[in-house]
């Protein structure tokens, strides 16, 4: 997602009056402007996808220690809805024939021959996609591939 997607969703939901989407995406906008700020730099696609990530994950995780508590059901309806909400910005994973494609060509551009070499794939995957897809079907797939 862009900064200036970003900006735009932030006045959509001000518009709407959806006021979780509203401070997930400024929580999201505050972070990437910390970037902006520390490291004095503009802020690019991979930044706003990355905190996009990060904030999944901590949210997730939240969430999952709030359904082990299982005592506020209000605040574990409220963090699944974050959740959703901040996975429907993250880029679209690669899965399925385009995945096996992808896989197929950078095994050979990487020139891997055995199971030795999965670490090397993984990485030029990682790297080709910026990490938009399912590492588990890769290396399934991979692994597959290599003798």
């Amino acid at each position: 997602m862009e900064y200036a997607a970003l900006q735009e969703e932030i006045k959509n939901a001000m518009r709407a009056r959806d006021k979780n989407r509203l401070a997930i995406l400024r929580q999201v906008l505050g972070e990437v402007k910390n970037i902006e700020v520390n490291e004095r730099r503009e802020i690019v696609e991979a930044d706003v996808d990355a905190m996009l990530k990060r904030l999944v994950k901590q949210t997730s995780e939240t969430l999952e220690g709030s359904i082990k508590a299982g005592t506020n059901e209000e605040r574990t309806a409220m963090l699944k809805e974050q959740v959703e909400i901040l996975e429907a910005y993250l880029p679209k994973q690669i899965e399925g024939a385009e995945l096996v494609a992808l896989v197929e060509k950078t095994i050979a551009e990487v020139g891997a021959e055995t199971k030795r070499d999965m670490g090397k794939v993984m990485g030029a995957l990682n790297a080709a996609t910026g990490g938009n897809f399912d590492k588990a079907a890769a290396a399934k797939e991979v692994g597959s591939r290599l003798a």
